[in-house]
């Protein structure tokens, strides 16, 4: 079961993780486009409010991807000094807990997503809708709930190094 969770966490997380890679050339070549139209001409209309949106995408995209390689900074001073059951039990309940937050934020996203589909919110200059960006941010949020929970169960069942 945890060979299979793992499968589909990792190609999820590669899938968003690549998207995101996409955003992030779409924000490259649309900010190299604004300039060049503002040395020309004039600036690209709504370029702020894009750039915006496809960064809070791709962050929340790469989030997972990130989690499941341990690409992000973690600090363990006096973790190493600690027995190996004590690190490999609190490296577990932190990736617990962490799960807990980021489903708990994701509803809450999602819970404004639905606020802002109701009250209409769409951006000042290009009038677009915000809510499909904020559900893309959490689904990303979601995608990371998952991979922390990988994460855990990982660690419970003592196959990751502590």
């Amino acid at each position: 079961m945890i060979d299979a969770l793992s499968r589909f966490t990792s190609r999820l997380a590669k899938a968003l993780a690549v998207l995101s890679g996409v955003l992030l050339l779409a924000m490259t070549a649309l900010a190299c486009a604004n300039m060049i139209a503002r040395a020309v001409w004039v600036p690209l209309e709504g370029t702020f409010e894009v750039m915006g949106f496809l960064g809070a995408m791709s962050a929340a995209f790469s989030m997972a991807w990130a989690q499941l390689n341990k690409s992000h900074i973690s600090v363990g001073i006096l973790f190493g000094r600690l027995p190996r059951a004590v690190r490999r039990f609190l490296d577990a309940a932190a990736s617990l807990a962490s799960c807990v937050f980021f489903l708990l934020l994701a509803e809450q996203v999602r819970r404004w997503a639905a606020f802002l589909v109701e009250t209409g919110e769409v951006s000042e200059t290009l009038h677009w809708p915000f809510h499909p960006f904020v559900l893309a941010s959490a689904l990303g949020c979601l995608v990371m709930a998952l991979a922390l929970f990988l994460d855990f169960l990982l660690t419970a069942a003592g196959r990751t190094k502590v």
